[in-house]
């Protein structure tokens, strides 16, 4: 008898039973772990500066663009001198000027639908690095995410209804910055009929350290709650998917340096499109293997999300989100230590 009950107890150390209650009450702000600090009680789409010294984030959504000083504290406006509708998304180049995405007419804001024909009908400008200029229009519309490389002036961005994704050079003339080289790269009708994703896809991240492939996210494949992560080979037109896992949303985020894995914010679906999510380190070997690296779900009603890491690999960012906010809605930015 004392034989049968220490195997049982073996195999209960073994092989623990998951928990049957729900998400913890309260907020994740008062159980950081040690690896982890706040930075900011506002903010979101943050994207690390290519020295890992300061971070880019949007005030909130149609907001200003600001830059965090990771050292001071330091919070220095960057588009508070000219004119704009607010923005979308804001990425430091490989040159340090910024990449900005934005509506370039009026709508209302109070109404949601007028909101998200704003977010559809961004457009591309690239902003001087002293913040002092107004940026310069590339004329080029951009639906949802863009990409930047860390290493070379090259850019893709989504556009049409969300099922195209274009990659251009970027040049400056006399000083002026204008895209070269535009090609097509992506549609939706490019992808297998088994993962062919019902309407959006959305671009990412070049790979590092040559380049010659990007990261995407195709959402709601086959019509269903399921998004997974892909990588285009530009010069074959190869898709490759990633994360491989149909019960899981998974939408790609910033990529490390190795060039071997990818960011995403992931969470089982179990038939929602768009559940709450947290920062997952996922492999781009086609393994599907996936590291959860934050845990704001834990606690109802949160998430952890918009994570990109710097680029020496030693630092994650990423945002607070809240159910029922607007997409990429941030409640402030979180900086954790990833280690060497």
């Amino acid at each position: 008898m004392k034989r049968l009950v220490s195997v049982v107890a073996l195999v209960f150390a073994l092989c623990p039973i998951s928990r049957a209650e729900g998400p913890r009450e309260g907020s994740p702000l008062d159980h950081l772990p040690a690896d982890t600090r706040q930075l900011t009680s506002w903010g979101e789409r943050p994207d690390f500066r290519h020295d890992g010294k300061k971070i880019l984030f949007l005030s909130k959504v149609f907001g200003d663009v600001y830059e965090y000083e990771i050292a001071t504290g330091l919070i220095t406006p960057c588009t508070d001198h000219f004119t704009h509708y607010g923005f979308t998304r804001a990425l430091y180049l490989s040159n340090g000027d910024v990449l900005l995405s934005g509506p370039i007419s009026p709508f209302d804001r109070t109404n949601k639908e007028d909101r998200q024909r704003a977010r559809s009908a961004s457009y591309l400008s690239v902003l001087d690095k002293s913040f002092t200029k107004p940026p310069v229009p590339l004329n080029e519309h951009c639906d949802e995410g863009p990409a930047v490389s860390r290493h070379r002036l090259r850019i893709a961005w989504t556009h049409g209804h969300q099922d195209q994704i274009s990659t251009a050079e970027l040049v400056y003339e006399n000083g002026v910055p204008k895209l070269t080289g535009k090609r097509l790269v992506l549609k939706v009708a490019d992808f297998p009929e088994n993962e062919r994703p019902h309407r959006w896809i959305e671009t990412q991240n070049f790979v590092p350290p040559d380049d010659t492939r990007l990261t995407l996210t195709a959402y709601e494949i086959g019509d269903t709650a399921n998004s997974e992560a892909f990588v285009l080979d530009l010069a074959s037109g190869e898709l490759k998917n990633v994360s491989r896992s149909p019960d899981h949303y998974e939408e790609v985020e910033g990529t490390f340096p190795d060039g071997k894995h990818t960011l995403v914010e992931r969470a089982e679906h179990r038939g929602n499109h768009w559940p709450l999510i947290d920062a997952w380190k996922l492999s781009l070997d086609g393994s599907g293997h996936a590291e959860r690296l934050t845990f704001f779900t834990d606690f109802k009603g949160y998430k952890g999300g918009e994570p990109v890491v710097s680029d020496d690999g030693r630092f994650l960012v990423f945002t607070l989100g809240k159910s029922g906010m607007e997409a990429g809605q941030g409640f402030g930015l979180f900086l954790k230590e990833l280690g060497e």
